[in-house]
């Protein structure tokens, strides 16, 4: 995840989640203390059926879906590993019926909770129950302009739903943003989008760079060519620079799912101010790009953990069966691979300057077109003489 407004304001605080600070010091290459961000697919089941989505939700129930009990459990191990954040998903995980017990559980242990939804269930009810669970942050999807979002999402009135959502929670107070996952069919509608996030006062949107998991894969062929890929970061990067300029820093405007972003975007600031970029160089340096599997886990509704929620071709576990510190502090096999994961990354990478700010970007994204999770991803835009 990176914050363009951030890193080219002068890098002041904020409390965006992100991964805990670097972790390669330790023998297990997780940093002691502190654990992942954890991304919790708490339930398969939900009401839209995204194109997109890497979870292959349903309608349907799942009848190995976590309960209640097993919830519980696995929140106090969480709490025990300690676990910064936790960011409920699904799925839709207001469909379940249980959903604000759970958020009220891990209240009570004291981790941050963000939610991750399609805004369809979000009326002034659970608005307010939201704010009242204390819920950092509630992100919303909106996927391009009312046609567009609607046949992504497979659901006539999706778009209306996501505005409706977004006004109810703003008035009780509650955090909220827009999420947009990049693709061919809808990056034309970057501009559009980001003035609607201006006329609905919301000040953050994370754009999301397609990853070909779950139902994604079968359109894989939307995933933008690089030049598409510059030509989004290109007008990001300028919007950022005028919301800045005009007073309006405060927006944060991140993208996600693309580790390549960063080296790009401080090219670009060393050509116009060098003084920033050599501030923004050692904060992704101190960032290390993609870090699944060592600052961030995902856990699915089964609770089958991965190194990340695009990972699901790499189960290492499962919280039926072993506990979270188990599973976590195993550096053996697969996620000590990950971890040290320098030497076992093939291709462009090898002799690329910025693999130790990329960290060589999504295994998943390799994965899933080259079938090697050690080749280099083939969503990295940066030219031959950039690297």
């Amino acid at each position: 995840m990176l914050d363009i407004t951030k890193i080219l304001s002068g890098l002041e605080d904020r409390h965006s989640i992100r991964y805990s600070r670097d972790c390669s010091k330790t023998e297990t290459g997780v940093k002691k203390g502190s654990g992942p961000v954890i991304a919790w697919n708490i339930t398969r089941k939900c009401n839209y059926s995204c194109k997109h989505c890497y979870s292959n939700a349903i309608y349907g129930d799942d009848a190995d879906t976590l309960d209640l009990k097993e919830i519980y459990r696995i929140v106090d191990e969480f709490a025990a590993n300690h676990v910064p954040v936790i960011l409920l998903s699904g799925g839709e995980p207001l469909i379940r019926e249980d959903i604000f017990d759970i958020m009220k559980y891990i209240k009570t242990k004291n981790i941050r909770t963000s939610l991750s939804t399609n805004g369809s269930l979000i009326d002034q009810s659970t608005a307010d129950n939201l704010k009242d669970m204390g819920i950092s942050y509630v992100g919303i999807s909106i996927d391009g302009t009312r046609e567009k979002n609607d046949d992504f999402r497979g659901t006539t009135g999706a778009f209306d739903n996501a505005l409706r959502a977004i006004e109810n929670c703003h008035r009780v107070g509650q955090k909220v943003g827009l999420r947009f996952t990049l693709q061919k069919n809808n990056y034309k509608d970057v501009p559009t989008i980001l003035n609607l996030m201006e006329e609905m006062k919301v000040d953050r949107i994370c754009f999301y760079h397609l990853v070909p998991s779950g139902r994604g894969k079968e359109i894989m062929d939307q995933m933008l060519s690089n030049e598409e890929t510059k030509e989004v970061i290109d007008y990001l990067y300028e919007y950022a620079k005028k919301a800045i300029v005009e007073g309006k820093g405060k927006k944060e405007i991140l993208t996600v799912a693309n580790h390549a972003d960063g080296p790009y975007i401080y090219l670009k600031t060393r050509k116009e101010d060098p003084e920033l970029a050599d501030k923004m160089f050692e904060f992704l340096a101190r960032n290390r790009g993609n870090r699944s599997g060592s600052a961030i886990a995902n856990v699915d509704w089964k609770g089958n953990v991965y190194p990340d929620q695009f990972t699901r071709f790499l189960p290492i576990g499962n919280l039926k069966e072993k506990s979270f510190s188990d599973i976590w502090n195993n550096s053996e096999a697969i996620l000590g691979e990950l971890r040290n994961r320098k030497n076992l990354i093939k291709g462009r990478c090898t002799s690329c300057k910025w693999l130790s700010i990329c960290n060589g970007n999504l295994r998943a994204r390799a994965y899933y077109i080259h079938n090697d999770m050690w080749a280099s991803d083939p969503a990295c835009y940066l030219e031959d003489d950039e690297i």
